[in-house]
């Protein structure tokens, strides 16, 4: 997660250093009761490092995007779904 204007530019900045493109993904998820469940019922590999509450999930310095990127709705969507549109959303290598 990429909450706010610095982060994001740090990772243009490797992609730019290391000569590759770099494709901005916003991945939202407009549903919030969906949201909720799904924070709620996240399993972690690993149960020592834990998980966000729901409560620091709302909690998040969260800043909205200044520049263009790709918008990817996650509600209503399997995991599948979501990857699909994802990569639909980059750009052809050939």
């Amino acid at each position: 997660m990429n909450p706010v204007e610095e982060t994001r530019t740090a990772w243009r900045a490797v992609a730019r250093e290391a000569g590759c493109a770099a494709v901005e993904i916003e991945v939202i998820c407009s549903d919030i009761a969906e949201h909720r469940r799904r924070v709620e019922t996240r399993r972690h590999a690993a149960p020592e490092a834990g998980l966000p509450t729901w409560e620091a999930v709302l909690a998040c310095d969260y800043r909205p995007w200044t520049r263009e990127r790709v918008v990817v709705d996650t509600a209503g969507r399997s995991a599948e779904s979501g990857v699909a549109a994802i990569l639909g959303a980059l750009p052809s290598r050939a």
